[in-house]
């Protein structure tokens, strides 16, 4: 395990990275002992130095809940990460590609809770009551370490490699559509990139939430009324730069537009 001066510093690497839109050496390839509890403790330190910054947390993003994802990065186990109110676009945004690195799209769920969720034994039902709505979102992804030979340690580290999300489409209330059969079509430049059905995630995407309520717990927290939680993608990323337009289509559900300049 890391000390908790190399936990800092780390954590401090990671926020100038931020800053500066730059990367930083693979952690794991200089500390090949480090664990996932680290990660989280980096990830723990970042976020309170933001906090403390001013930025307010709206929720909680949730990777790697699909095949499709584990397969793509060749990382076998969810993770999470938290999201600021400043990384929240909605549908039509023109988003500045020169705020991230290594830039992907990622096709998903967000569920936006009137209600508290508390592991240890959160179950897909408690997902169910505690939700207000479910709505189609885009996450950005930005990675600030070098890409080649990460694992999940480092993806953690960086907040599990978000950069923003993009919210639209249609809200709707969880009983009023079968959530794993959502489906969409994910368009760049006019093409379709990549289609994929929402039951790729954990079956449901509410269990990608049960999932984080019940990891959350085993650090101390919960999922507070209010936020958002981004469930995972159930395609694989695509890479997008500077003048792509993003279109999803997610048919009952509406459509989210953004574009990148």
């Amino acid at each position: 395990m890391l000390t908790q001066d190399q936990i800092a510093g780390i954590a401090a690497e990671l926020a100038e990275a931020e800053r500066t839109h730059g990367m930083i050496p693979r952690i794991t390839g200089r500390f090949p002992d480090a664990t996932i509890d680290d990660a989280y403790a980096i990830q723990g330190i970042w976020r309170d130095r933001q906090v403390e910054a001013g930025r307010r947390l709206v929720g909680r993003k949730i990777g790697l809940t699909s095949k499709a994802m584990q397969q793509a990065t060749g990382i076998t186990e969810p993770d999470y990460g938290v999201m600021f109110d400043d990384t929240v676009w909605q549908s039509g945004a023109v988003i500045p590609a020169g705020d991230f690195s290594n830039i992907r799209i990622e096709v998903e769920l967000a569920f936006v809770l009137k209600d508290a969720l508390e592991g240890p034994a959160c179950t897909l039902f408690d997902v169910l009551r505690a939700t207000e709505y479910v709505t189609p979102a885009l996450e950005v992804l930005n990675s600030h370490i070098e890409m080649e030979g990460r694992t999940i340690v480092d993806t953690i580290s960086d907040n599990a490699a978000y950069g923003g999300m993009v919210l639209g489409g249609r809200p709707m209330r969880p009983d009023d559509i079968d959530l794993r059969w959502v489906g969409a079509m994910l368009y760049r430049n006019e093409t379709i990139e990549e289609t994929g059905v929402s039951g790729g995630v954990l079956g449901h995407p509410g269990m990608g939430v049960a999932w984080l309520a019940n990891k959350v717990h085993q650090h101390g927290d919960r999922l507070k009324a209010g936020q958002i939680i981004l469930t995972g993608s159930f395609t694989r990323p695509v890479w997008v730069t500077a003048g792509d337009s993003i279109l999803a289509d997610y048919g009952r559900m509406g459509t989210i537009a953004c574009s990148f300049k």
